[in-house]
């Protein structure tokens, strides 16, 4: 499939070819939504605690007499049931990591690729580069390329005038091709790929179509 090229002025300059094995996959919706549960899980850091009745420092004087009251008996103020107490089968720190194994990571980037691509939110460019790392100098270049929303702008390395851009625009993100994932290009409108950011997905995500099927860990 070949898509318009276009400066920062917005203007078309050339046509470059998708490889077909990243933006013409087959869409594995599951797959996406398993990528992201991944994603978001090991994102938390399970540091969450509640103190058990054991761990709660309270009296441990006898709360009141065992007879005559007309009450249930009680020995301890830290059972749940008090205000106070001890919280009941609460969270502890512990660890929400999830594996995935990398080829179905990169068929799950595949398949995201696939659909920005059909819903026309991938915009390609020649080249990013700044006169000068400012603001309105980054608003301007997105005006042009004519990019609305939450916008995710693909490097292929560090770019610090881009970098220091758009760093005052709260719906402007910067990332390296490399770190591509499904959660931040899932979450945008547009997604700007220049054209070296486009041959570091393609040296990442396009190894398989070098290879024969079924052949242990090549391509990965």
């Amino acid at each position: 499939m070949r898509v318009p090229v276009l400066n920062m002025q917005g203007e078309t300059v050339q046509e470059a070819e998708l490889h077909p094995e990243i933006f013409e996959a087959r869409v594995n919706i599951p797959l996406m939504h398993q990528a992201l549960v991944r994603q978001l899980a090991n994102a938390r850091q399970g540091t969450h605690s509640t103190k058990t009745r054991g761990e709660n420092n309270r009296t441990k004087a006898k709360w009141f007499r065992q007879k005559g009251t007309g009450r249930a008996r009680h020995g301890s103020r830290n059972a749940p049931i008090f205000v106070g107490g001890g919280v009941a089968h609460g969270p502890k720190p512990h660890s929400y990591k999830k594996q995935m194994p990398r080829k179905m990571r990169q068929a799950a980037l595949r398949s995201m690729l696939t659909v920005l691509l059909a819903e026309e939110r991938i915009v390609v460019v020649d080249a990013l580069q700044l006169p000068v790392p400012k603001t309105k100098e980054a608003i301007k270049v997105l005006r042009n390329l004519a990019v609305t929303g939450k916008v995710l702008i693909l490097l292929s390395k560090d770019n610090e005038s881009v970098e220091r851009a758009v760093r005052n625009l709260p719906k402007v993100d910067t990332l390296r091709a490399g770190y591509l994932n499904v959660r931040d290009a899932l979450s945008a409108d547009h997604v700007i790929i220049p054209l070296s950011a486009l041959g570091v997905l393609e040296s990442i995500l396009g190894k398989t179509s070098q290879q024969k099927p079924m052949t242990g860990s090549e391509g990965e």
